[in-house]
Order: C-alpha cells, then sequence, then structure tokens
C-alpha cells in the first residue's frame, strides 16, 4: 500500500508569529493545511490570507481554552460557563471539561464555523485545539456531540482508526484500544470521513534536545510510516522576541518552522516514498459505509470491559 501523509499546521490565527510562518509554508507546499482558531487574536490576519490566496486547505481547530499566561482570548458567544474568573477561554483542558455547559459548547463551535465560513473560507476539515473535547483529563467526552455537528458541515475530521504502536504519546496510554475502536466506528457512522493513523512527537522541548536530534527523530518516522494515510501535526512559529520571552516552549514552533523549510525534510520524503496528501483525499477516498459502521459501533458498545 501506499504511505502517504498530511503534514497539518495547527494554531493558524493564534499570532503574527505563527501566522507567519504557516503562511510561508503553505506558499511553499511544504504542508498539507494549517487549522484556523477562530477566537484567537490574529484570526483575521490569517482569515484575509487565506481568502485573497484562495488556499483550499484551511481547517476550522475547534478552540475552547486558551492556555498561555500572557496570552488570552474570549470565546466568541460569551457563555459564562466558557471562562475562567479572568473572563477568557480555561487555560486546561481538565478546567474546561468540568465547566462548561455542553449546550454552551455546542453554540460556540457552531459560531467557530459560521465566522470560518462567513469570512470567504472554504473549510476542509476538523480538529480541536489541546484535545479539549475528547474527555482526556475527566472523561467527560464531548465527540459524539462534535462528530454529529461535523456531519451536518459534511467535513472530515482528524481522528484516527488505528493505533501506530511506536507514536510516542499514543503508545503512552493505557487501555486506549476500546476507545479508538468505538470513536472511529461512531465517525464512520455518522458519515465523517477520518485518517488512518496520528502521530504526534513531543509538544515542550526535551531536556538536552538540539535542532538536529529534533530534526533527525522527525526524518526517521518519514522512513518507518505506516502503509495508508497519516496525519502529524506541528506548530511553527517564526522567531519572535516577545513570544520566546512570554510563550513556552516557542523555541520547538521556531524549530518546526525551520524543519517543514529544511531541504532534508523535503528529499527524506522523497526518499521514503511519502506522498504529501491532504483532507481532500480523506473527503474523497476514506468514507465507510454508515450501515456497517452502526452495526461494528453497536458490536464495539456491546464488547466487555
Amino acid at each position: 500500500m501506499e504511505k502517504r501523509l498530511i503534514i497539518n499546521c495547527d494554531d493558524f490565527g493564534q499570532s503574527a508569529a505563527a501566522n507567519q510562518a504557516i503562511m510561508h509554508i503553505l506558499e511553499e507546499g511544504k504542508a498539507s493545511s494549517a487549522t484556523i482558531m477562530a477566537p484567537a487574536p490574529g484570526f483575521e490576519e490569517a482569515a484575509e490570507w487565506s481568502v485573497r490566496r484562495k488556499q483550499r486547505n484551511i481547517g476550522l481547530h475547534l478552540t475552547l481554552t486558551s492556555e498561555f499566561e500572557n496570552m488570552r482570548w474570549s470565546s466568541l458567544t460569551g457563555h459564562p460557563s466558557l471562562h475562567d474568573e479572568s473572563g477568557y477561554q480555561y487555560r486546561t483542558v481538565k478546567e474546561f471539561e468540568q465547566g462548561a455547559e455542553t449546550k454552551a459548547v455546542m453554540k460556540e463551535i457552531e459560531a467557530q464555523f459560521n465566522l470560518v465560513k462567513k469570512v470567504g473560507i472554504n473549510i476542509s476539515h476538523v480538529d480541536n485545539h489541546m484535545g479539549s473535547l475528547y474527555g482526556l483529563e475527566t472523561g467527560r467526552s464531548l465527540l459524539p456531540q462534535t462528530l454529529w455537528k461535523t456531519s451536518r458541515w459534511g467535513l472530515p475530521s482528524r481522528l484516527f482508526r488505528k493505533i501506530y504502536k511506536e507514536d510516542p504519546l499514543l503508545s503512552s496510554l493505557s487501555n486506549i484500544e476500546r476507545p479508538v475502536a468505538l470513536a472511529s466506528a461512531l465517525a464512520d457512522s455518522f458519515g465523517v470521513p477520518i485518517p488512518d493513523y496520528l502521530l504526534s512527537h513531543p509538544f515542550a522541548l526535551l531536556e538536552g534536545e538540539s535542532y538536529e536530534s529534533f530534526k533527525q527523530s522527525i526524518l526517521d518516522k518519514l522512513y518507518k510510516l505506516p502503509s495508508g494515510v497519516s496525519e502529524t501535526y506541528f506548530h511553527p512559529g517564526a522567531e519572535d522576541s516577545w513570544m520566546l520571552e512570554n510563550i513556552p516552549s516557542w523555541q520547538k514552533r521556531v524549530w518546526e518552522y525551520r524543519l517543514l523549510c529544511d531541504d532534508d525534510f523535503t528529499y527524506t520524503l522523497r526518499d521514503a516514498k511519502v506522498i504529501l496528501t491532504d483532507y481532500r483525499y480523506v473527503e474523497k477516498h476514506l468514507k465507510r459505509s454508515r450501515l456497517r459502521s452502526v452495526v461494528r459501533l453497536v458490536k464495539e458498545w456491546l464488547k466487555p470491559r
């Protein structure tokens, strides 16, 4: 089978530094897509550029958290349950899961979708900032409601149906097989196409890590990429003095920007016979039979725990 890879740039619209890096990467065709944050401070700049450049691969980065101490934003709808005591979206996923009312969350994600559509972006797919909708901290998942919305919008989503055993994040989680099987069957039942795999790498700087060691770890993964359609995501940022001082792990974002523009990265994609693809391909080729998927979902749900 072919090895296809979606490279998505998360956090488009977060800041001028993120926008500068992501716009350059997309202009040069170094990534498949980016996902835009409707409530974030740099949204207008990112949206205006996307429409002017007629970008076809801008997805919706559903944003319910505002994690940085020195750069905060509020929800579009302003519902009090979506904010902490300072009036901004919650800093952590746990706070969001504990405090946000379900109806308010659904109205907020609908508002974010409507705003991105209103400015003229032809949305390619949906994903979620910090995984706030997946129940990762308290088990309170809003994934079924989110997938229902996504199906109404007629878009693919960032989920996955198989666990890549060498992934550092997913392989470290215990008892993940059943939740993944249920989530993928649910997506299929709603008619929401998803990739086969999701691949991650550490977001923060590791002890002793350098650009060269980080780069080599990513290049090695390209040679080991599983067959099928995988997605991996980066958070590229241009070097910016304020960001480097105020945003944790901003240096890693600068490295990710540098990596995607690195000739060695381009060469390795080609040498490893990896086909750069996007969510338009997922939408066209990876939709499953909804009837069969409902049957699979019921079987997965009835399996003994």
